[in-house]
């Protein structure tokens, strides 16, 4: 069970099986297919390594801006609310997820949504949010498996579709889908964007930056900059006692610098190993396609499309991370039982994502519209189903995700209407 649940939540090892099989049925040499899935896995593991650095950084900023700005509440970040769930259901949680990666198999071969979802991370939080939603009706282990692991590998399939014209906009081609658990949101982005479809050539790409602001042009300064400034506003805000504390040895002042310029290293890192891995993947799938699920393709994660229009992936991060900010205060003055606090990791790639979308239809007015909706929807729609999580035992933090929230949501009401 631990071998299984390890393997289908390590996309790494997954694509290079997926990569390895590809590249088999191709009938290529010994050394290519060696190669090539040695490739996949360490182009993956790159990727990781870039990922993994940004968020670190990321939540840094999260302790310094909430103790900055004495905001308390429940922290909208998957990460924490899954390792709560896992102690208490992670049988359930376990093969929920192995179930959902099958079924997602056999709805890409028997329907009409040819996509597999390669994410992993996101299956387990999904997971996560169905055995939960399940379990809080009192259904049995063996239930809430197979009505969880077949709607898992049912939206895995069915999901990515809704993304799927936009993604043809924005990488030119039909070779991949996106696979990441906000793609109602995405698509909604993209929706929104075509509000400024008079506009959709004036992309976020091709702003014509003052004299002064010319190093916007170059994508990993522009962030740099970006990332410095807030980093500095959180710290400054915090205190010197409180990033002293993140910071070690490091002098306060000098942390908040490290920190920008560690994530605009750890984005590089990023986009360096997606190109490696998506190359190899791709191809590899061709064959997979052909001999075993017909008209297949895969659904990968978010960063994918990042180098497609990075600057888009900064102005959605700033327009959805405001919003979630925005929400912050529409809570507070309206007396809300719970207030949702965003995490600056999820509005990166999820606001960011959203940039991407929007600016494909509607330019940059489309990406800062696009995202700013999405950043409202990760801080208001958890409010629907935390009620259910907090009697479940899993308080203090939340699944932010579109998706999760939307499908559950619907699940809930659904099940509390046959109960």
């Amino acid at each position: 069970m631990n071998f299984l649940v390890s393997l289908l939540s390590n996309p790494a090892i997954l694509l290079a099986i997926v990569s390895c099989i590809g590249l088999v049925a191709q009938h290529k040499k010994g050394t290519e297919v060696l190669t090539g899935t040695f490739r996949t896995a360490i182009g993956f593991l790159i990727f990781g390594v870039g990922a993994t650095t940004m968020t670190g950084t990321l939540q840094n900023f999260n302790v310094m801006f909430q103790k900055g700005f004495h905001l308390t509440g429940v922290i909208a970040s998957p990460e924490a609310a899954t390792a709560l769930a896992q102690g208490k259901y992670g049988f359930v949680v376990s093969v929920t997820l192995i179930m959902g990666f099958i079924m997602n198999l056999v709805f890409a071969r028997i329907t009409p949504f040819k996509n597999v979802f390669f994410t992993g991370g996101h299956s387990l939080f999904f997971a996560c949010v169905l055995a939960l939603i399940l379990k809080s009706y009192g259904y049995s282990n063996t239930i809430a498996i197979i009505i969880g692991g077949t709607l898992l590998g049912f939206v895995s399939a069915a999901l990515p579709q809704l993304c799927q014209p936009f993604m043809r906009k924005i990488t030119g081609g039909d070779f991949q889908a996106i696979g990441h658990f906000n793609m109602i949101g995405y698509a909604l982005s993209g929706l929104l964007g075509g509000v400024f479809k008079k506009h959709k050539d004036e992309t976020t790409e091709n702003i014509n930056f003052p004299q002064w602001l010319s190093f916007f042009k170059d994508f990993l300064m522009g962030v740099a900059v970006v990332m410095l400034i807030i980093f500095y506003v959180a710290a400054i805000a915090a205190g010197k006692t409180v990033v002293q504390k993140l910071a070690g040895t490091t002098d306060w002042l000098v942390f908040p610098m490290i920190q920008a310029l560690t994530f605009t290293a750890g984005i590089s890192i990023l986009m360096t190993g997606v190109r490696m891995f998506l190359a190899e993947i791709t191809a590899a799938f061709v064959a997979i396609s052909e001999k075993f699920i017909p008209g297949s393709r895969p659904a990968l994660d978010v960063p994918t499309i990042f180098p497609f229009a990075p600057t888009a992936v900064l102005v959605g991060f700033l327009s959805s991370y405001v919003a979630g900010l925005l929400a912050i205060v529409v809570m507070v003055f309206m007396k809300f039982p719970i207030v949702i606090i965003p995490a600056a990791h999820i509005c990166f790639f999820s606001g960011g994502t959203a940039g991407v979308f929007g600016n494909s239809t509607g330019g940059w007015r489309g990406a800062v519209l696009g995202s700013f909706v999405v950043g409202l929807l990760l801080a208001f729609l958890p409010l629907l189903l935390y009620p259910t999580f907090a009697g479940m035992g899993i308080t203090g933090s939340t699944f932010p995700n579109v998706d999760y929230n939307v499908i559950g949501s619907l699940l809930n009401w659904f099940l509390g209407l046959i109960h």
